[in-house]
Parts: C-alpha cells; structure tokens; sequence
C-alpha cells in the first residue's frame, strides 16, 4: 500500500471536476515512454521458530530495515518510526503485519524488471541471514492466525484495522494475512486506456489461476487454490470487484473518476499525521463539508492518497495496476509483468486478446471471476468451456506481443523467456497451489513446517 511522506500542504486545491479528471489525463504518454512497475510482497518470518516477527523486536522489522540501508536505500519515517526505504530500485514498505514490499522503479524492459528483482532478492536474503530471518513467496500465511501477527506502526494501518471489520468479514485478513505480485502499466491515450482497462480486467482471473499460491490458513488446506483472491470477496464491497461500468459504452476518464468519488474514504494526511475519515464522503470534501475537516477543500495529493485506496481487481492512477495474482516465487515475479506487457504493450497482441475476451456478458466474467479462486483453471468462461481452454491461447498471445517488442539483453535474448514459468503450468495443467496440496498430502505427510524450507527466496 502506498507510503505518504509529506502533509501535500502546497498541493493545489481542487477547484473543479477537471482537475480530477486531470489526474488520468496526465498519466497518458507516447509508447515509447511506455515504461513497466513491479511489485512485490513477500512474508518474513524468524528462521528459529517461524514467528513474524514484530517491528520493534531484537532483530525485527525495524532491525531489517536499518540493515538494508546498506545498500543505499534511505529512511523514510513516520513520526519518529522508519516506515520505508527510499531508492534508485524504488521503494520498500511495510504492509500492515511486516509483509516487506518492494514497489519496484518504472523500467524500459523485463530484463531491468528482473535484474532488479535480483537485486533486492539479493539484499532482503544477505540482511536477513545477519539477522536471522527468512522469506516467504506465497500468497497468504499459511500457518498464522490474525492473532499471532503483529502490527506496523503505521497511522493508515490503525484507521484500516478500526474500519475493516466494519464493512466485510476478510478485510483483516487481506491486510495481515496476504502477498501479491501486482504490475503498473501505461497507456496512451483514453481510449488506449479503455481499451487495456478493458482486457486486463475480463482476463485478471487468469491471472489469479495461473498464479494461484494460497491454498493453506491455519495450518491446513482452505479448500481454494487461491485463497487470496476469495479474501477480496468479502473485503469491502465499496471499493472492490469486477466494476461492470468499464465495460458500458461512454466509458473513460470521467467515469471512472465517479467511481472514485463513491469509494468511501480511509484517511486525510495533514502534517505527518492521518486524519481518521473513515467511511466519509469525498464528494462532501469537494464542498469543505468534510467531517473530519470541516471546512477544508481536498488537494490534488489528497485525491491521489484516495485513488490509493479503492481496490478493484484492475486500478487507475495515473497508470493500469494489474492486482490478480498471489504472492510467489523470483521466477513468477518476472513472469507477471510479461504476461501483462505482452498483452497490452503490442497494438497487435491487444487486438488478440480484446477478441478473445469482447463477447463475454458481465454475468459471465462475474462468475469466472467468483469461480476462480477456488477452481483456478477449471473455472468456467463463456460458451461452456473452462478458463484453460483459453489459457494456452493468451500466453501465445503474450508471447507474441513480447517478440513484436524486440527489446533484447546482452546475450540477445528477447522478453518471451519469462512466460516460461507459466508454459510450465499450462503445460502440466496444475497450478503451484495444487502442487503444494499434493506435497502436502504426500511427501511432507501433513507437516505444513516443510513450506518454510520448500518456499523461500
């Protein structure tokens, strides 16, 4: 989740609907500053007994981030409390009970996107060999309770906790318990942007299956594949879901800018502190009838901070945030934005994928999108089929798009080397969660401890 770090005291005001509309606007570039963000969260856990650790512990989270400063990266605080780290590779951030996210720099290629990876992998393992600690690339904890799991001290993440129980069973969850892999894309144009809202959203549940790593809580099998994605069912119905209106004719900047201004409020930020504005209207801020600020008109960061927290399964900001897939390993965090960016970065390839996709109904990409966390592949599509029916096709889609692209590294390899993890699956047919219950069930005999040594960077 986005990391704030200053009041936005000299942002301007918001004195008309178009500077809300501005916020998209601005993010449309020509292609060839089209670049590619990456993020990625992953569990830390104490190598001596599996706990998570908390943030003031003896080698904790505050610990571990001291640590990586070593490498070049600068404190970000909160108060007095070091919440990130700021750095050419980006920023690292803490998720509400210590998930380390690294929310990667906008890239030109896969190749940077991966060396990056590389290196914070790199860094994250070194610091946390000193120190004890290990990390986890899976979707959800699959051993630990809401209870067991501590709580980072960040102003946002106390007005979240108070509010989530409020409005969905899981939101808990969801802030605690899970990791994700999510890829920030560009977009040309309004119309290049619906038309990438477009596709990426019908096909998101694939992405979820194909990704689908969170078949444990507490210790045993849940019955879904990804468990993660189920968790967003039951959230916050006011800021999550398929959003039918991508879909409708007249669909754009302005429309889009009115689901926002639905999406109930978190937070204001003034003067290092988070202002409790839960379940607030921001159309009331717009007329400084906000009751938390009474009186105060929104800025153009405070609009920004509020885009932050809608959470569907496709996001605009300034940019496409693709947020369907679990937690994983290095190789699925590279294969990730390769499958998004063979998709929507190739004119060609976006065609492709949009035919596949334009004739489903709403119901149906409704219940693919209900089906898929627990079915992942054998999720139902239009025309009585199942979701890996298609899948093949999309991943030859993909990898059509990234050959178009032609961007090459030293050796002259191009981009379609890092689908290859996701070949693997279509291929075999089994998800890495089904491969995680078969071991499960087989080899490991029950004992959930074994993920800790199968499933870490």
């Amino acid at each position: 989740m986005s990391t704030r770090t200053d009041s936005g005291g000299d942002d301007p005001i918001i004195e008309s609907r178009d500077q809300l509309i501005a916020a998209f606007a601005k993010g449309a570039k020509p292609k060839d500053r089209w670049r590619i963000g990456t993020e990625h969260e992953k569990f830390v856990y104490s190598r001596k007994d599996h706990h998570a650790p908390s943030y003031d512990e003896r080698g904790g989270i505050h610990t571990l981030l001291i640590g990586l400063t070593r490498y070049g990266w600068n404190p970000v605080f909160e108060g007095e409390n070091i919440i990130a780290l700021s750095g050419t590779d980006g920023t690292i951030s803490l998720e509400p009970a210590g998930q380390l996210e690294l929310s990667g720099a906008p890239l030109e290629n896969l190749h940077q996107t991966c060396a990056e990876t590389s290196r914070h992998l790199e860094q994250v393992k070194y610091v946390g060999d000193m120190l004890g600690l290990g990390f986890l690339g899976l979707g959800m904890w699959p051993d630990k309770s809401r209870e067991e799991l501590p709580i980072m001290p960040k102003g946002r993440y106390d007005i979240m906790l108070r509010h989530m129980p409020r409005v969905g069973s899981m939101g808990l969850d969801m802030m605690l318990r899970t990791c994700t892999i999510q890829t920030n894309l560009d977009y040309g144009s309004e119309a290049d942007m619906v038309k990438k809202f477009r596709v990426s959203l019908a096909l998101q549940p694939l992405a979820t299956a194909l990704f689908a790593n969170s078949p444990f809580t507490d210790g045993k099998p849940n019955g879904f594949l990804s468990y993660r994605s189920h968790i967003w069912s039951d959230t916050d119905p006011g800021r999550t879901g398929m959003l039918p209106f991508v879909f409708e004719d007249g669909f754009g900047y302005e429309r889009y800018a009115d689901y926002a201004l639905d999406v109930p409020m978190y937070f204001v930020y003034r003067d290092g502190r988070y202002i409790d504005a839960a379940g607030q209207s921001f159309r009331d801020f717009l007329d400084g009838k906000l009751p938390a600020l009474p009186g105060e008109k929104p800025t153009e960061k405070d609009w920004e901070d509020h885009l932050s927290t809608a959470f569907p399964e496709v996001r605009m900001k300034s940019f496409l945030e693709m947020r369907g897939a679990d937690g994983g390993p290095w190789n699925r965090i590279c294969a990730l934005p390769a499958l998004w960016v063979g998709l929507l970065y190739d004119d060609g390839a976006l065609d492709a994928a949009w035919d596949l996709v334009k004739d489903w109904s709403m119901e149906e990409r409704q219940v693919l999108r209900d089906s898929v966390p627990r079915l992942a592949l054998d999720a139902p599509i239009a025309g009585g089929r199942k979701l890996r029916d298609i899948a093949g096709d999309v991943l030859d889609i993909a990898r059509s798009g990234l050959s178009a692209r032609a961007r090459l590294n030293a050796s002259g390899d191009n981009e379609t080397g890092y689908l290859a993890p996701l070949d693997e699956i279509v291929a075999s047919g089994q998800t890495h969660a089904e491969r995680l219950l078969a071991r499960y069930h087989g080899e490991w005999q029950g004992d959930l401890g074994k993920i800790y040594a199968e499933e870490s960077f």
